[in-house]
């Protein structure tokens, strides 16, 4: 295939961090570090460049890489003893009256479950998941809809309108707009 691509190993570095929890044989490389791709990939899978219109873009920041990862159909995950495939774990549970339960894929606002559609969970977990970091309207059709979403800022705008509605007065204000930029989530103080 013209564009699948390898690499050959040459001397590896010796920056290689311990493995965390959970997250398989993903790791950080460093910037100028050679690696063996065929080591992460399962048997008989191809690999070639995402096409650039597929990824996201940040303002401010170089254009992002993206390769595809093509698997033979009915190919299992590879895994190995040393590296046991774990559930998710539930995100621990952030400071506020929201607790969002990942695995249940549920949400409590002071002990009442809230009845969300399914991109209203998406985002308003990815929010609760990142305390007052602002995120940019692209950012979240990015993170929460996915790269080939077909929408503009409105589309987050109504639904972040939907989970305000949804928390009620007392909690509406958690989410926060940012103006001119997008919105964060701010759990309440303790008083």
């Amino acid at each position: 295939m013209a564009n699948s691509r390898s690499f050959t190993a040459s001397a590896p570095t010796t920056l290689t961090p311990p493995p965390v929890p959970g997250r398989g044989r993903l790791r950080a490389v460093a910037p100028d570090e050679v690696v063996q791709i065929s080591d992460f990939l399962p048997p008989g899978a191809t690999w070639l460049p995402a096409p650039q219109h597929t990824l996201p873009t940040l303002p401010g920041q170089p254009p992002m890489v993206g390769y595809l990862v093509l698997v033979p159909a009915g190919q299992e995950p590879v895994t190995t003893a040393a590296e046991p495939v774990r559930p998710e774990a539930p995100h621990a549970a952030a400071p506020g009256p929201i607790r969002i339960d990942t695995v249940q894929r549920a949400v409590e606002v002071d002990g009442r479950p809230l009845d969300l559609t399914y991109l209203e969970f998406e985002l308003l977990a990815h929010l609760v998941a990142h305390p007052h970091r602002v995120h940019t309207r692209d950012q979240l059709v990015t993170t929460v809809w996915g790269y080939g979403h077909v929408g503009d800022g409105r589309t987050v705008d109504v639904h972040v309108a939907r989970l305000r509605r949804k928390l009620g007065a007392e909690h509406r204000r958690t989410i926060q707009t940012v103006r001119r930029v997008g919105y964060k989530y701010a759990p309440p103080t303790p008083r």
